[in-house]
Order: C-alpha cells, then sequence, then structure tokens
C-alpha cells in the first residue's frame, strides 16, 4: 500500500543533496616500465587498486547551511583531480581500458548504494542479536527515529533498539526473536536441516512516536538471521534433551514438517543466556500506518454497535481524519424521500439536519450517487448549488471527498438504490488527491454493510417476541426496497395499571413544604437586612414575603412551584450580594440561605426529594414483581408487553397469531388469568409501602378487559412503537386513558381503590370469563370471595361499562412472593397436565 511522504523537509534535503562518489586513493606514477609486469602482477595491482579505491570513500556528515550536521543524511566525496588514466600502466591499452571500465562499474554500484541508503522509505538497521544495539542505520530509520548526528558513528553511541522502540519490550518481539534463536539451534547445534519456515518471515507491527509526524505511525518490522551463528555456552544444558529429535530427522538429516505448535512450545523452553550469537541481526520495516489504519476502520465499522452511536462516530471519525487529513466526517442517510445529515461535534452527541431528496437535486451528493464512485470536490466555494452545501460551505468546508454507498434492490435485477454518503470535509481547498480516491474505495464495502447495520438496529432495538418482523422490513430497506408497514392484526389486547392513589396530592405537600421553608429562610434574610438599616423598600419586601408564605399556606395551584420561584429570584436573589454586606447577622441568613438552594434545582429541594425517591422506589418494587411474572407468561406463549412508570405501572400487552403462529385460545386465556395473578402479586408488594417509606401513598389495581382483537401498527414518526389502526380500535385507546379515574354510577367513588383488583368490562361473555378467574384466584388464596359489582359512569363518548372489584389477601405468612411466583400453579396449565397424563394412560 502506498505510504504518504511526512510533511518536514526531510524530502528537501534529500534532493538537495549530490551524489558524487569520490575516491581518496593514492594516484599511481606511471611507470614506462608497467608493460613488461606479467598477468599475475597486473591483477594483482588492480586488485589493490579496487581495494584502495573502495576503502578510500569517505562517509562524512553533509554541513547544512549553518555549518551543523543534518540528522540521518550523508555524502561520499571523491577526489577527480587525476585522471583514471593515470592510475594505470600506459603501455597495455586494452588491459588499461578493462581497468577502467571495471573502476567504472564500480563506482557505479556504490552509487547505488549510496542511493538506497540516502533516499529508501525502507528502515533498515543492523544490530548486536543479544543486545539489540545499533550498528548501522538508513538515512530514513534514524530520521523517523529521531536520531540525530550520522550513521557512521551508531557503533560508538550504544544505542540500544528497545530504548527507541519501547513496544519491542513486548511478547509478540521476543516471541518472533526465540523463533530465530530456535532455527538456528537446530541448523548448528543439532545439524538439523529445518526448511525455511515462514514463521520466520512473521513481521511485528510496532507504534512510533517519529518527529516527522504529528500523529504515531505503525511500522512492520521483520528480523533478518540468516547470516548469525550460534553456540552453546554451557554444553551440559540443554533444554531440548528429552525430546527425541532423531525421530524428526530423514535419512538426509534434514527435518520432517514441523507443527507450529511444537514450535511454540520449544522455543519458550530456551534459555537465552546460555547462547552465543555471532554475526549481526539484519531489522526490516516499512511504514504501513495506512494499512493498519483502514484496517482498524473496517473493524469499528463491522462491529455491532451502529455508526450514528455519538461514542462510535467519534472513533471513526477520529481515524477517517487521521487517514484523510481532514477537519471532520459526515454521514448522510436515506430515509425514503428524506436525507438526514449526521456531523461529528466537539461535545458527545452529534449534529443532525433534515433534508428532502428534493433540495439536494443537483448537488455533489447525488452528483456522486449517481456515478456511483467516490467523487472529489475541489473546491466546494466554486461548485455550491444548494442549501445543504452552502451550509457547509458556511461552517468553514472548501473541499468534500464523498463516498457514496449504493445498494442492490430486489426489486429488479441490476436496480441500485442509495443508502447513504460518507463525506470527509477540508477547510482547505484541493485537500484531497488520487490516494485518498484509492483509501475511500477500499472503505466502500465496509461502510455500506454498517450503514445497513444502523438501519436494521433502528428498527430492531424493540420487544423480542415482534423483532422478526422488524427484523424482516430492515432487511428489505438494507437492499433497497421501499418501505411497508409493519401491521400487527387481529391481536388481543391486555391492560393493566397499579396507580399510586394520591400522588399528586403528597407531590403537592412536598412542593408547599419546600416553598414555605425557601420563603421562611428568604423572610429572615430581610428581617437581618432591616435589622441592621432601616429601609421602606425592605418593609414592603418584607410585607411581600409574608403575603406570599400566606397564600403558599392555604393552597398549591399547578403554577404555584413555578410563579413562587421567579418571585424569589426577581426580588429577593438579585439583592443577595449587597444583603451579605448588611452586618454579620444579615451574612449569616444570606449564606443559610444559598446553602438550601445549592443543588440542580437552585432551590430547596428536600420534601420534593423525598418524595421523588419514594415513588421512584414504590414505581422499582412494582416493576420487578411485574417482571419476574412476565418471564413466566412468555413462556406460556411469546407476545408483546410494554410497561411505563409513572406514579405507578401500567401494562400493555398484545397476543395473537400474526405475533406467534402457534397461538391459540387456551394460550389466550391462561395468559389473562396470569395477568390477575400478577397484578395481585404487585397488590401484595405494594402492602408494605406504607411500613417501609413512613407514607401514606396507596395502590390502586385495574385490568381492562376486551374480547374485541384489535390492529396495532407500528408509525415511525411517533415515540410509541405501536398505535392502534381503525375507529374501533380507537374506543379502545379512549377508554385506556380515562378509566382509572372513573366513578362508580351509583356510589359516585372511584372505581378502583387500595388494595382491591378492579375488573373493567363490557359483555356478559367477558365477565362469565372473568368470573371464572376470580374464582380461580381465590381457590389459590389471592382475592377474597367476596366481589363487588357495579357499573362505570359513562365517560366522554363512552357508555355501557361496569366493573367487579375484589379485595386482595396478603400473602400467607409462611410464603413469600417469590415462593408464590415458583410453586403456586396456574389451574390451567394444571388441567392441561391432567389431560396429558390421561392421554400418556
Amino acid at each position: 500500500m502506498p505510504t504518504r511522504k511526512p510533511s518536514s523537509n526531510l524530502g528537501k534535503d534529500q534532493q538537495a543533496k549530490n551524489l558524487k562518489p569520490s575516491t581518496n586513493a593514492q594516484t599511481q606514477q606511471a611507470n614506462s616500465s608497467a608493460s613488461s609486469e606479467s598477468a599475475p602482477e597486473q591483477y594483482k595491482n588492480l586488485t589493490e587498486h579496487q581495494a584502495q579505491l573502495v576503502s578510500g570513500h569517505e562517509v562524512t556528515a553533509l554541513p547544512n547551511s549553518g555549518g551543523e550536521l543534518q540528522n540521518g543524511q550523508s555524502s561520499v566525496k571523491r577526489d577527480n583531480s587525476q585522471q583514471d588514466c593515470d592510475l594505470f600502466p600506459a603501455a597495455n591499452e586494452d588491459q588499461t581500458t578493462d581497468n577502467r571500465q571495471l573502476v567504472t562499474d564500480t563506482v557505479r554500484e556504490l552509487d547505488w548504494l549510496i542511493h538506497f541508503q540516502r533516499h529508501s522509505q525502507l528502515l533498515m538497521a543492523v544490530v548486536e542479536p543479544s543486545t539489540f544495539t545499533l550498528r548501522y542505520a538508513n538515512d530514513y530509520f534514524c530520521s523517523m527515529m529521531g536520531i540525530a548526528g550520522t550513521y557512521a558513528d551508531l557503533a560508538d553511541r550504544e544505542i540500544r533498539l528497545p530504548d527507541l522502540l519501547p513496544e519491542m519490550k513486548g511478547t509478540a518481539v521476543d516471541s518472533l526473536y526465540r523463533q530465530h534463536v530456535l532455527h538456528l539451534v537446530l541448523r548448528d547445534i543439532y545439524r538439523i536441516t529445518v526448511p525455511r519456515l515462514r514463521l520466520l518471515d512473521q513481521p511485528v507491527i510496532i507504534s512510533l512516536r517519529s518527529p516527522l509526524y504529528p500523529e504515531p505511525r505503525f511500522i512492520e518490522f521483520a528480523f533478518r538471521s540468516d547470516q548469525l551463528t550460534i553456540a552453546r555456552m554451557d554444553s551440559h544444558v540443554d533444554e531440548l534433551a528429552d525430546l527425541d529429535l532423531e525421530q524428526l530427522l530423514e535419512e538426509d538429516r534434514s527435518a520432517r514438517l514441523i507443527d507450529s505448535a511444537q514450535l511454540q512450545a520449544w522455543r519458550h523452553r530456551l534459555r537465552l543466556d546460555n547462547y552465543q550469537l555471532s554475526g549481526q541481526l539484519l531489522l526490516e520495516g516499512s511504514d504501513v500506518t495506512e494499512r493498519e489504519t483502514i484496517r482498524h476502520i473496517i473493524g469499528l465499522l463491522i462491529d455491532r454497535d451502529s455508526i450514528l452511536r455519538p461514542d462510535k462516530f467519534r472513533r471513526i471519525n477520529k481515524r477517517l481524519r487521521s487517514l484523510f487529513r481532514a477537519s471532520n466526517s459526515l454521514i448522510l442517510s436515506v430515509e425514503n424521500e428524506q436525507t438526514r445529515l449526521f456531523m461529528g461535534t466537539e461535545r458527545k452527541e452529534l449534529r443532525t439536519s433534515l433534508y428532502s431528496m428534493a433540495s439536494l437535486s443537483g448537488s455533489h451528493f447525488l452528483r456522486a450517487a449517481e456515478a456511483n464512485r467516490v467523487w472529489n470536490v475541489p473546491d466546494l466555494s466554486l461548485d455550491c448549488h444548494t442549501d445543504c452545501e452552502r451550509s457547509l460551505l458556511n461552517q468553514g468546508v472548501r473541499s468534500l471527498l464523498l463516498i457514496p454507498l449504493v445498494v442492490r434492490t430486489m426489486r429488479s435485477k441490476g436496480t441500485r438504490q442509495l443508502a447513504g454518503i460518507v463525506g470527509l470535509m477540508s477547510d482547505r481547498p484541493h485537500s484531497f488527491d488520487g490516494l485518498d480516491c484509492k483509501y475511500a474505495e477500499e472503505l466502500m464495502p465496509a461502510f455500506t454493510a454498517a450503514l445497513r447495520q444502523a438501519i436494521q438496529q433502528r428498527l430492531t432495538n424493540i420487544h423480542p417476541s415482534v423483532e422478526w418482523r422488524f427484523l424482516q422490513e430492515a432487511e428489505r430497506r438494507s437492499w433497497g426496497l421501499p418501505p411497508e408497514p409493519i401491521v400487527f392484526a387481529n391481536v388481543y389486547p391486555l391492560y393493566g395499571i397499579s396507580d399510586i392513589r394520591g400522588s399528586s396530592e403528597e407531590r403537592n405537600r412536598s412542593i408547599q413544604d419546600d416553598l414555605l421553608e425557601q420563603f421562611q429562610l428568604g423572610l429572615r434574610v430581610v428581617e437581618a437586612v432591616c435589622q441592621f438599616q432601616e429601609s421602606s423598600l425592605g418593609k414592603q419586601l418584607q410585607l411581600d414575603l409574608l403575603e406570599y408564605i400566606e397564600q403558599v399556606k392555604e393552597r398549591v395551584t399547578v403554577d404555584a412551584e413555578v410563579t413562587a420561584l421567579r418571585i424569589l429570584s426577581d426580588r429577593l436573589e438579585v439583592y443577595l450580594d449587597y444583603f451579605a454586606q448588611c452586618g454579620p447577622e444579615a451574612l449569616a441568613a444570606v449564606e443559610a440561605y444559598r446553602k438550601s438552594c445549592s443543588n440542580d434545582h437552585k432551590s430547596v429541594y428536600v420534601s420534593r426529594a423525598r418524595y421523588d425517591q419514594t415513588i421512584s422506589k414504590i414505581n422499582s418494587l412494582l416493576k420487578q414483581t411485574w417482571e419476574r411474572w412476565q418471564v413466566r407468561m412468555q413462556q406460556i406463549i411469546p407476545h408483546y408487553c410494554d410497561v411505563e412508570s409513572t406514579d405507578g405501572i401500567n401494562h400493555m400487552m398484545y397476543v395473537g397469531e400474526s405475533i406467534d403462529s402457534k397461538f391459540s385460545a387456551y394460550h389466550l386465556r391462561s395468559l389473562r388469568y396470569e395477568q390477575l395473578r400478577a397484578v395481585c402479586d404487585c397488590a401484595r408488594t405494594a402492602f408494605n409501602f406504607q411500613s417501609l417509606y413512613d407514607t401514606q401513598l396507596e395502590v390502586t389495581h385495574l385490568v381492562l378487559v376486551q374480547d374485541l382483537t384489535v390492529d396495532i401498527l407500528h408509525d415511525e414518526n411517533t415515540e410509541k412503537l405501536f398505535e392502534v389502526r381503525g375507529t374501533r380500535d380507537i374506543r379502545y385507546e379512549i377508554v385506556k386513558k380515562r378509566i382509572d379515574k372513573a366513578v362508580d354510577e351509583q356510589a359516585r367513588t372511584r372505581i378502583t381503590q387500595p388494595g382491591m383488583l378492579t375488573l373493567v368490562y363490557s359483555t356478559e361473555e367477558e365477565w362469565t370469563e372473568y368470573q371464572q378467574y376470580l374464582r380461580y384466584l381465590g381457590r389459590e388464596g389471592w382475592v377474597d370471595t367476596e366481589i363487588q359489582l357495579g357499573t362505570v359512569e359513562p365517560l366522554q363518548g363512552i357508555t355501557g361499562l361496569r366493573f367487579a372489584r375484589v379485595r386482595v389477601l396478603p400473602a400467607p405468612e409462611q410464603t413469600t412472593d417469590t415462593d408464590d411466583l415458583q410453586e403456586s400453579s396456574n389451574p390451567l396449565l394444571e388441567m392441561e397436565t391432567e389431560e396429558e397424563s390421561i392421554d400418556e394412560s
């Protein structure tokens, strides 16, 4: 994979170097008698001259304009004062010509070595095998590591590789080094010819902080140990003595195929301090930052979490900015004829903008989608036609790199549909190049899959019983198919509520207590100020506070909380800084007032906090009880259940064949009876509230009966997962919202009473069925046998409702709620078990 050159002066310095190889060889004097020398002597002189020529090349540091040495850069100088013809005897012209060519070839080869030393983008180093002390390194290695001076004096500086690369101390590097040592042990000590193993060529990726780059780089290093030899220092110590290595040998003493697991076990046996390694270990490295960054981005994209989650978007955005040198990134998600533009911000949340597809007509986004390729916008200011693009331009975006995410549809072969677009933004024009486009193309499949997954998760973070239908729709949309409504037809509703009676009055009392306390604290402040300094305005303020205190004592209206706090803010708190200067008593009163209001609500919030905690604990206990029973009810038949907590809890269940194909009338009745048992258990849980939390709050319980089915529809434009469909079904929803406040038509009292279970029904058939359930509950000891019947006073637009009410009995002392859940049985389930036993007989 191509690697970007560092944005530093290194490249310029390298271009400024002059490759002028030279030699310090001494000038040989021309001798007329040279022609009489024998051929062997001529060859000897030539060899000596070549040795002189090579050894005469001086490696020196190239000074910069200030005369100082430039890091990791070198120059080779050659003295050209003598002509090549003076180096050889002139008598034999043919031989002289051959010698000149040989010298020329030698110098040319040396030029290539110098060029490699200076300009190679590989990191090359030679180290001592045991200590990893640096003996040689090329220019690029020195520059990347920030080594000052030149490679010529590395041998005297005792620079150890682990000091330059702290990550080399890790287990991966140690394991690879041991693998090389093991290979040498088998080769040199046991004289076993081991085929070159791929494990020896295995690289190690290390993170490096280089002075050439603002961010860490990923360097892939490999060892080359072919030139090393090894000897055992103590011949009596043999870690592999118990291994029958002879069985691995063929007739020619070459090893059979060795299992990698064996090698791993063997290399951990080695005692490295018992071996003497001779020679030099070659280290080769290459910058793979771009490749590793792309791999990390793909890893994030294929993870289960949605890319539209703010925390995951930030992680992806950070790596994209590094890879493409971008200032920010965006994701354009296409949903029907609407698009959502997500952009990262400095805060945790994402910034979202909505645009219609029509408003994007002619934009670079749609042009990229039509071309179905990475789209480079060099300068947005020169080609900006839509509101979306103008908004980006106003935010400082000058260039864009757009990655269209197009998926095949299943409607017709070859048809494609836009799922979304990923965009890289830069505040500089002409910021992206062909290499960026290549990287973007590599990321297109992963981004497409991630966006499809995000769409699926948006539709599937729901109840398991109906998840299958949402998964179907998510899969359809991920393939570009048009949306279809998610409807569950002909399902039976089961609704119940456990309402905390008197919660509104209790909250009003807590508001009243807090307001009175805060006004009293404010009054003490004003009284202290008036004692310190007579003031007509202070007297009037004191009278105002007394008047407000009497109003709050009398009653608390709906808006009293907001109104009272505004009065205190406008007429008292604006003067507190001055009042604090009006004597020690006033200062103490101001500090007491501020201390009482030093919370998130900026007011006295003691009684209300106690009320909130009580309601929260009651709701938590009720919900825990209900959820324990829900586990049992789901085992009867999978069904949808939604629980909401306000002042109490209410549950809404839907069950039917459109949710689970195994549904039958028996499942429906069994689930209805189990619902009543669960509500009774919630009532028993509520019996302990007053003693546990020192409160007068009580709980009422109601179940709404309906034997008619409804159709439920998922509407993506509402917060609720399901809405009922049709006028027949809307009647049921109206009853749900008003029934908990319903009144007995004759007694003129609420049909729900604390500690009692109330059933609301419409027809005789419904009452006949539920009357049987009440008999079962009485048999099990859940409720009293006395049943109260009555008629519900007509609600707005709803008439003909009746109710039955029965008292819930406390749990027997020897049986806990959990025991009831685990041990008490459902008569309908017993009936089924008995029938199965008869069938088996």
